[in-house]
């Protein structure tokens, strides 16, 4: 028996017994006896009688072990033309004295901070120095408009907002403080207090209620870590879904420790001084887990980088980072990689560097092409790894687990379940299909620490968002099939969620925007496949009887109007006026049919629609794009 075969039967048949082994990766004030309580299910806990702080375990720890010079954080950012190294002496003094500010503010155990910062150091500390109190944060990624910021406010329900003066790009710097300040505006909810980072690119002009971060920090007093109860919140993270406010993802304190420790040995081969880059944001799951919690808690090494790693004009990044900072391990989206390939088709630019300290690419956030795969793995002349997971689970469902037991690659699929997650395809009424068959991808429950225990307030949205379609499973909204050998397939969503460059968006989210236009009828949205992105948003509408506008005005208004209520992530550019859309005799708009049409892939028209004329009208917009 292998590796990976033990011990996926072993967290199947006594999950007691595997995940109290692997918690004593963890430093507990209150060592946990008892690992599952399912008093409650299907609302599952882990490590109920345990005690903890995560802070300690990701800062306080090292330092305590004698690692404190070694690296915590590399900060590389070519947009402000700066790098920095924080050791973990220097993270434990800075985020400490943070959580002594945030404490002097009124911040205590349970209480919510929310944070709004780009990538930089500072992004870390907030979020530690919020772990070290036993409150909870919410990271906001920077790029969401403050509509979808004053959701959040709203539903968190912060006491404190800790932001940065600003964001810089490489074409312009955009002011975070107005922004703010709108979202606070538009929100039910007030916060107490606002607490800016100054940054020399643009400072901002503070008011009432805002405070500058250095001058708070000059007069707190480090703060000690404070133990929470493993099933306490750790932080909130908000994500796209179906219509309606965004869904808070709770990530609790023991079970999210556990996983982070035992998933970075486990699945990505890293270790205590190991230097890993998530090449992600922090406002992100992956940020969350891979930038900031899995590699501190490990004692590694991670990497900030502030700005877009590829593309013009420096489409050799990566390997320049690679090479400067002995990296290990690079996680990125398969876009990242596709975009590279763009620019340097050959892998000239490979030559230039020593990559030697490489040991895998892992992909991760959307599907990796098995063109992609093929092109990084000859020029890079290492394993290639996809991962597949979501904001939802916080670590990987099924992956090639190279620091258990590395498996054939097999281009196209993200290797096998890992441990603690159970994974099985079933048809429309729940009954498991045979390998090789296609169907909706579901976890059995419980599913493993680390995993979402609830929606933030609202049990009953969790069990109907999540664990409602098919008894005793919790719904992925993926769809695939798993091969004869195991191997699991994920070929697409479900539901109206698409990935944008590994973004995971909400196309009905958008259609409520594009609804709102004073002269759309109807509309849709669909996600179709792009060669960089992987796939983008289009907008297809019916304008109202009688109406008479420009369409390029029209594209405009709507482009304009996304941008604001949902921000540039969106990258929705295109609005294609329509005659009508297609339906079913009860009404329900056939996006899926217009999805398949779009992606060149005809037998995903049904049989019977109420108007085969309609479909026929639309289907040479439906395969036309200004792209």
């Amino acid at each position: 028996m292998g590796s990976y075969e033990a011990a996926y039967r072993l967290a199947e048949t006594d999950p007691e017994y595997f995940w109290l082994v692997a918690a004593r990766g963890i430093t507990w004030n209150a060592f946990p006896k008892q690992a599952l309580d399912a008093s409650e299910a299907p609302i599952f806990r882990w490590f109920p009688d345990g005690a903890l702080n995560t802070c300690f375990n990701a800062v306080d720890r090292h330092v305590l072990a004698g690692h404190g010079e070694r690296n915590a954080i590399i900060y590389d950012s070519p947009v402000t033309d700066s790098k920095r190294t924080v050791s973990y002496t220097e993270l434990l003094d800075q985020v400490s004295r943070f959580a002594g500010v945030l404490s002097n503010l009124g911040i205590g155990k349970g209480d919510r901070v929310v944070i709004y910062m780009p990538m930089i150091p500072e992004a870390v500390v907030a979020m530690l120095a919020t772990a070290r109190l036993g409150a909870v944060h919410s990271v906001v990624f920077g790029g969401f408009a403050p509509a979808e910021l004053a959701a959040r406010i709203d539903d968190a329900a912060p006491k404190v907002i800790v932001a940065a003066s600003c964001g810089v790009e490489p074409s312009r710097t955009i002011a975070y403080l107005p922004l703010v300040d709108e979202a606070i505006s538009l929100s039910q909810h007030k916060p107490a207090a606002t607490v800016v980072f100054q940054r020399p690119e643009l400072v901002a002009q503070l008011h009432d209620g805002v405070h500058d971060w250095a001058d708070l920090l000059a007069v707190a007093e480090p703060h000690d870590c404070v133990s929470v109860q493993a099933t306490d919140p750790l932080y909130i993270l908000y994500t796209s879904g179906t219509t309606g406010k965004p869904k808070g993802v709770v990530r609790d304190n023991g079970g999210h420790a556990v996983a982070m420790q035992w998933s970075l040995g486990n699945v990505y081969d890293i270790g205590p001084g190991d230097v890993f880059w998530a090449a992600s944001d922090v406002g992100w799951v992956v940020g969350h887990s891979y930038i900031v919690y899995a590699p501190l808690i490990a004692g590694a090494t991670t990497v900030m980088y502030e700005g877009k790693p590829v593309g013009t004009p420096d489409a050799g990044a990566f390997w320049r980072m690679i090479d400067e900072y002995k990296i290990n391990a690079l996680f990125c989206a398969p876009t990242a990689i596709r975009a590279i390939k763009k620019e340097d088709h050959e892998g000239a630019l490979i030559a230039n560097y020593d990559l030697s300290s490489l040991k895998a690419l892992f992909q991760a956030g959307e599907r990796l092409d098995p063109d992609t795969y093929h092109w990084a793995t000859k020029h890079l002349k290492v394993p290639v790894i996809d991962n597949w997971w979501q904001t939802e689970t916080g670590w990987p469902i099924a992956a090639n687990l190279r620091g258990l037991e590395p498996m054939t690659i097999k281009p196209g699929s993200p290797t096998v379940a890992v441990p603690g997650f159970f994974v099985h395809v079933v048809d429309g009424e729940g009954k498991q299909v045979a390998p090789g068959v296609e169907g909706s991808i579901v976890i059995k429950l419980p599913m493993p620490p680390g995993t979402l225990p609830t929606l933030w307030g609202n049990d009953q949205r969790y069990i109907d968002s999540y664990l409602s379609t098919f008894d005793g499973y919790y719904t992925t909204g993926d769809g695939g099939m798993i091969d004869n050998e195991g191997y699991v397939y994920v070929l697409g969503r479900t539901d109206d969620v698409i990935n944008v460059a590994g973004h995971r968006l909400s196309t009905g989210s958008m259609e409520a925007v594009v609804a709102s236009h004073p002269l759309v009828a109807e509309c849709a949205v669909i996600g179709v496949q792009d060669q960089l992105k992987g796939q983008i948003p289009r907008a297809f509408v019916v304008l109202k009887s009688g109406s008479e506008i420009d369409p390029v005005q029209l594209e405009k208004e709507i482009v304009q109007s996304i941008r604001n209520e949902i921000g540039a992530v969106a990258s929705l550019k295109e609005v294609v006026i329509v005659p009508a859309l297609p339906k079913t005799r009860s009404g329900k708009i056939l996006r899926r049919t217009m999805r398949g049409i779009a992606d060149g892939r005809p037998e995903a028209v049904p049989g019977t629609i109420e108007d085969v004329r309609v479909l026929d009208a639309i289907t040479p917009l439906l395969k036309s794009t200004k792209a």
